[in-house]
């Protein structure tokens, strides 16, 4: 089986040198994923398009390549191609018959050929010798080459036919590593997800700044969507992510800065840390998540303020955004539930914040604040590999995995709930509990004291930093499920 590529119109449209180097960089790109799916897999790069080959894969594996090409930053869309060595025109329209007849029922139809290398033909020989077949010997309504309902797409290529069997829509934009680094800057909130995605999707190797305003649920939350977003649309580059704990900061703030100035201050302080963290990373641009007057410190005066405390570039992806439209994005991305279930977090809360800060105001404010604070903060930063994250779990979280279910022991599946009805877990004579990460605090509440609840997980990050985050609530009977591994 074969699929076909077709790049980001933006790609395009660039010079010569640029284009191919865009190209090289997606195919690289794609070549390192599928890899990890099977190394027969072959990426083949042209000038105008990719194509993927994947001769002999089972139908999980062909489900999987097509996943990721639809989550791979570069692809405007792709096409399942079957090819056949070339005939004459009725071979070639009986090779179109069977594969698009049932789907024509019904329906109007246009025939398109694409045709490269020499042949004594035209491609619109073909499209009608082919069209007026399928309109005689089909239930198809007719032929209509204005707005049909369905294209039947040729692609003739030297001595080959390729027909389309199906067409997979694209995540869009360039391939990731061909453009500058960033650093985002990442709450795990609605905005911070849905900025840093976008940062990704525009071809930007993103690395990840979470500033942990004093929880540990909250630091365990947005490693944990941190993880997903690289997962999903970045794992063709390592990237790191770095905690800078500022609960000290933040106590600084509340005793140093006027109550209406906090907001601000904060946020700068944030780009200072950020500018100094980047500069040893090398660099240039910080992503936030600000949206013009969604909170009192994203008006634009303070937008201005909060910029002039770094001289690297802020990214604001989402600056002109509405709420809705982001929050929207985040379904789309399959983040929704990561945002929505955050956990809470005691931040700077501003008695009727300013909206217009003025500089001389801000510097003023500033000048009580004591910036030990946030150089001691900038070195206790941590800084680990995205990929890193449940070693840094499994080292920092010392919760018991169980291979085995025993008496009095509950496994609970906290995968979202596609996943579960994906690939159901079975275990014969074991209670099992269906309860997704994001309604397990909830659902705690009505654990039995006599029983153990092992918490599962696929790969074992989510339930390890879940398990974690139950047993600092008091959970002392919340294990971890992890089968086929052995204990240590």
């Amino acid at each position: 089986m074969k699929f076909s590529i077709r790049l980001f119109p933006e790609i395009t449209i660039k010079s010569r040198p640029v284009r191919k180097r865009l190209i090289q960089r997606l195919q690289s790109n794609l070549q390192n994923m599928m890899r990890r799916v099977d190394e027969q897999i072959k990426v083949r790069g042209h000038w105008d398009k990719l194509d993927v080959v994947c001769e002999g894969a089972s139908a999980e594996i062909v489900a999987q390549v097509v996943d990721i090409m639809q989550r791979t930053p570069g692809i405007h869309s792709f096409v399942e191609v079957t090819e056949y060595p070339l005939g004459d025109f009725h071979d070639i329209y009986e090779k179109a018959h069977a594969i698009y007849a049932d789907e024509l029922r019904g329906k109007t139809f246009k025939v398109r050929v694409k045709r490269s290398g020499k042949h004594e033909f035209r491609s619109i020989d073909v499209e009608r010798y082919v069209g007026g077949g399928l309109n005689q010997h089909s239930e198809a309504l007719g032929v209509d080459v204005h707005k049909p309902d369905l294209y039947v797409d040729l692609e003739i290529r030297n001595d080959k036919l390729h027909v389309v069997t199906n067409t997979y829509k694209g995540l869009g934009g360039f391939p990731l590593g061909t453009q500058e680094a960033t650093l985002s800057l990442i709450s795990g909130g609605f905005d911070s997800i849905v900025a840093s995605y976008m940062s990704m999707r525009r071809g930007c190797k993103t690395h990840f700044l979470f500033f942990n305003l004093g929880g540990h649920a909250h630091e365990i939350g947005v490693k944990q969507v941190a993880l997903y977003l690289w997962q999903r649309y970045g794992s063709s580059a390592r990237v790191k992510f770095i905690t800078v704990p500022f609960d000290e900061v933040v106590g600084e703030i509340l005793q140093s800065v006027h109550h209406s100035h906090m907001g601000v201050v904060l946020k700068r302080m944030m780009m200072r840390v950020g500018e100094q963290v980047s500069d040893r990373m090398g660099i240039d641009a910080l992503v936030t998540g600000e949206s013009i007057a969604q909170v009192s410190s994203q008006t634009l005066p303070n937008l201005a303020i909060i910029d002039a405390a770094t001289e690297k570039l802020v990214v604001r992806p989402l600056i002109t955004m509405d709420k809705q439209d982001i929050i929207d994005i985040t379904r789309e991305i399959g983040a929704y539930d990561f945002a929505k279930n955050m956990p809470e977090y005691c931040g700077v809360i501003s008695d009727r914040p300013t909206t217009c800060a003025k500089k001389d105001r801000v510097e003023k404010e500033e000048l009580d604040f004591d910036y030990e604070v946030l150089e001691r903060a900038l070195e206790r930063r941590q800084v680990i590999s995205i990929d890193e994250i449940i070693e840094d779990v499994n080292i920092h979280a010392e919760v018991e995995a169980l291979t085995n279910v025993g008496a009095n022991q509950v496994v609970v599946d906290i995968r979202a709930p596609h996943e579960q009805e994906k690939k159901p877990l079975n275990i014969p004579g074991c209670e099992i509990q269906l309860v997704p990460f994001f309604a397990l605090s909830a659902a705690a509440d009505g654990f039995s004291e006599d029983k153990d609840y092992l918490l599962y997980c696929e790969k074992g990050v989510m339930s390890q930093m879940h398990a974690h985050q139950m047993q600092e609530r008091g959970f002392s009977n919340v294990k971890v499920y992890r089968p086929g591994v052995a204990e240590s």
